[in-house]
């Protein structure tokens, strides 16, 4: 019994310490400046991963590259930017009229920017691919990168020039696993038999930045279309990192179009090499309206508005990803075509879950004219020009498993 009573009375003392002490443990914390977590009660979502990477401008453009660096392509400030794939600044590198940005498997940069030129004393501004070379003596990384190549509208195939070539411009470059690459080309001019092709084409260079050829596509008739492209904007092969022995070679490409009222605005071409009648390259049809495995389907007529930006999962899994600058929203769909994701296990149902998201805002999980996607070990980032920023998100399942 004393020994309780020496107990109790000590209790009280403490009791009565803290008490008279103001803020003994010292103030409380105010918190109300932390926004509230922005996250979606579905079992199968995108969550926001922060921090993401602000202070940008008007990025347009990002990437994560061979060498496993984040590449940002900001068009407000004219800079390419790398982060350490933690986010973390590195270095950054100027392009005058910069828009994209993309990496080739020696880990040379390729940029889509502009040049001056002044030609029979009048000024000229031409759409411009940079190679940048990322590794010299003094080491390796963007802040020691050296231009050694300029492809210039349209002196890769012609030693002429039209007032009309300066309204015509690069706007994404998709590289090969062997470097050659594609690009997408729009402008005013689309005769069929305008030297060079039309101006809104897909078209091809080595890996030397050698011009080889637009890219016609051949039709269920076995027609060539010379102008079939209309206003291509995004372009991603299936050769994306990590780098491996077993990275895809098959030269297929998805595209992106964003004229107004062309009703099938995402598409993938695949390139056919036979022994007989050479390359042709033809559409891949996928399904489209079985609402027992989707909700939604990447070939839905009219499904986009203005799509920006379109990748490719690197890792086997074969997800698509879109972003849409007009409706600010990222789409995710399978490799048949069906949006959304394969359920997890014990799930109940085999049908995909739509994981697709974003609407006009501000917060974690909306968008102001996102302009381009990227994935890379189970994270998507998106190039939220509008915002300027660079958000991440990984799927509720992938966290999961970590």
């Amino acid at each position: 019994m004393k020994n309780r009573l020496k107990l109790i009375g000590c209790m009280a003392v403490l009791i009565f310490v803290f008490s008279s002490c103001n803020n003994f443990f010292g103030k409380k914390t105010n918190l109300d400046f932390l926004p509230p977590p922005n996250y979606s009660n579905k079992p199968v979502a995108y969550v926001p991963l922060q921090p993401g990477i602000k202070g940008l401008q008007y990025p347009t453009d990002v990437i994560v590259g061979w060498d496993q660096l984040i590449y940002v392509a900001d068009a407000g400030a004219q800079k390419i930017y790398s982060y350490d794939i933690s986010g973390t600044p590195m270095s950054s590198f100027s392009i005058p009229g910069l828009t994209s940005v993309a990496q080739d498997r020696h880990l040379n940069l390729l940029a889509i920017g502009t040049m001056d030129t002044i030609i029979n004393a009048k000024k000229f501004t031409l759409s411009t691919i940079y190679r940048l070379k990322l590794d010299n003596a003094q080491g390796y990384g963007l802040q020691n990168a050296v231009i050694i190549n300029k492809t210039v509208h349209p002196f890769y195939f012609t030693t002429g020039l039209k007032d009309l070539d300066t309204q015509t411009s690069f706007k994404h470059i998709g590289v090969m696993a062997d470097n050659s690459y594609y690009v997408t080309r729009t402008g005013p001019s689309n005769s069929q038999t305008q030297f060079g092709g039309p101006d809104d084409a897909v078209i091809q260079f080595s890996a030397s930045d050698v011009f080889e050829s637009p890219i016609y596509v051949t039709g269920s008739n076995n027609a060539q279309y010379t102008n079939y492209f209309k206003k291509p904007y995004g372009i991603v092969t299936r050769a994306q990192p990590p780098q491996s022995n077993s990275v895809n070679t098959s030269g297929d490409f998805i595209f992106t179009s964003v004229q107004p009222g062309f009703p099938l605005e995402v598409q993938e071409i695949n390139k056919a090499v036979d022994p007989m009648f050479g390359v042709s390259y033809k559409l891949v049809y996928y399904p489209v309206g079985d609402t027992t495995k989707a909700s939604g389907f990447l070939y839905t007529p009219n499904k986009f508005v203005e799509p920006t930006g379109v990748t490719i999962a690197g890792d086997g899994t074969n997800y698509v990803w879109v972003v849409d600058a007009y409706k600010d929203s990222l789409y995710q769909f399978n490799g048949q075509g069906f949006e959304g994701v394969t359920p997890p296990p014990g799930y109940g149902s085999t049908k995909n879950i739509k994981v697709s998201f974003g609407g006009l805002g501000g917060d974690f999980t909306h968008f102001d004219h996102p302009m381009a996607v990227a994935y890379y070990n189970k994270i998507v980032y998106v190039a939220d020009a509008g915002n300027g920023r660079i958000l991440r998100f990984e799927l509720t399942t992938d966290l999961n498993l970590k």
